[in-house]
């Protein structure tokens, strides 16, 4: 597996497993039926930040986004978010991404990474940034509207790098 810096050329293979996991109302709380250019302005990043890609055999099995987590005073502290494809998920997709990405913030001259909302009930996702060092700094109570468990915390969640 490969992680590259996401082109144009990617997204066609990005927004499939893009909309299915905004679909399932499960972990991000983007708004539903996102078209293919939506979607794209919210998930393609524009410098200073980055949007990477885990290929393997040309295909896309993943995708995170990288910048700054605020603007002006707060552009020292790095946020990212990721997506894997369903049918690639067990096979080290999301743990690629997170090293990846927290290097990258390091390389880039960021003194911490915050991400401002992981949903408590995908723990999947809580115990994989904990293994990379993050911590749980706060969780906002029913903040998210779970597609199936009705309102869940939010996690906010830090590493210094």
């Amino acid at each position: 597996m490969e992680i590259l810096e996401a082109t144009s050329s990617h997204w066609p293979q990005i927004y499939p497993f893009f909309a299915r996991i905004v679909a399932a109302g499960e972990t991000y709380a983007y708004p539903e039926g996102l078209g293919s250019t939506e979607a794209a302005e919210l998930w393609m990043e524009r410098p200073p930040g980055r949007t990477a890609v885990a290929v393997s055999g040309g295909r896309v099995l993943g995708s995170a986004k990288m910048g700054p987590n605020r603007p002006g005073r707060g552009a020292h502290i790095a946020t990212a978010a990721f997506m894997v494809d369903p049918e690639a998920s067990g096979r080290g997709v999301g743990r690629a991404l997170g090293v990846h990405v927290v290097e990258w913030a390091r390389a880039a001259g960021y003194v911490g990474m915050q991400f401002n909302a992981v949903v408590e009930t995908n723990t999947a996702a809580v115990h994989l940034w904990q293994a990379l060092g993050f911590r749980i700094m706060t969780t906002i109570p029913g903040a998210f509207r779970h597609a199936t468990r009705g309102l869940v915390g939010l996690h906010v969640m830090y590493q210094k790098l």
